[in-house]
């Protein structure tokens, strides 16, 4: 049976930097998307067709998302690449866990006398320093979005807010809240990814073949739902960042 580990396992070293088996997947993923962006662009055609006409409809949909939340169209232009950009990797990393043979090579370690293989790839969202790294640059642009939107001193005092006691109580709460969407962002893609990394494994060597196929199909749907809720969770908390002071003043 496959070991099932929740740290990753270092391949090689640059330097003094370790580079471990979900860095390698990770930058495999950014690749098959610079891949399939660059193809789909490189001949463009006024009507498109084949890959075009697939990465533009990929596009258009998360555009017309952002503007559905924002019901502003200069904000969804300004959110989406940050929205798209989570959605798309989160959700090509997730799925190439799934491709036959993904984890199938690797290299041998004796730890403690004892032969060890280690795969040279592992899904990006099942090392939580991938996902925790996404939720802080997430929740790092909120507050960026914010500040740009309603000014630095209006977006602080949210948080830093001396005027009464009930709203410096308020101020330590939404602090909170902030630091808890990093939790919250970081867990629920790592427990949800590593989780069913774990089911597939279990129940690939208790029944092997035909009976782990619904279980594929149930991980190709969990892969794309938690894609979209990092993206679209994220998209929620841009627009309230940038939106909720500036009704209160109308």
């Amino acid at each position: 049976m496959e070991e099932i580990s929740l740290s990753s396992k270092v391949i090689f070293h640059v330097g003094s930097w370790p580079i471990c088996n979900s860095v390698i997947a990770a930058w495999l993923a950014i690749l098959v998307l610079f891949l399939i962006f660059y193809f789909a662009t490189k001949k463009m055609k006024e009507i498109p067709t084949g890959l075009q006409n697939f990465a533009e409809f990929v596009i258009e949909a998360l555009v017309n998302m952002c503007q559905g939340v924002t019901q502003d169209r200069k904000k969804a232009e300004k959110f989406f690449p940050w929205v798209a950009t989570f959605f798309l990797f989160i959700l090509i990393a997730n799925w190439m866990e799934l491709i036959p043979g993904f984890a199938a090579f690797g290299l041998k370690e004796v730890v403690h006398g004892k032969t060890e293989i280690i795969p040279l790839l592992r899904s990006a969202n099942t090392d939580m320093n991938t996902t925790m790294a996404m939720a802080i640059i997430s929740v790092f642009m909120i507050q960026f979005f914010g500040i740009a939107t309603i000014g630095f001193f209006k977006h602080i005092g949210k948080f830093i807010n001396f005027s009464s006691p009930i709203n410096f109580f308020v101020g330590i709460l939404e602090s909170i809240s902030e630091v808890a969407k990093i939790i919250s962002f970081t867990f629920r893609l790592f427990g949800n990814i590593f989780a069913g990394e774990v089911l597939l494994v279990v129940i690939s060597f208790l029944i092997p073949y035909i009976i782990p196929i619904p279980f594929y199909g149930l991980e190709l749907f969990v892969g794309f739902i938690q894609a979209l809720v990092f993206a679209m969770l994220t998209l929620v908390f841009m627009t309230t960042a940038t939106a909720s002071l500036e009704h209160e003043g109308h």
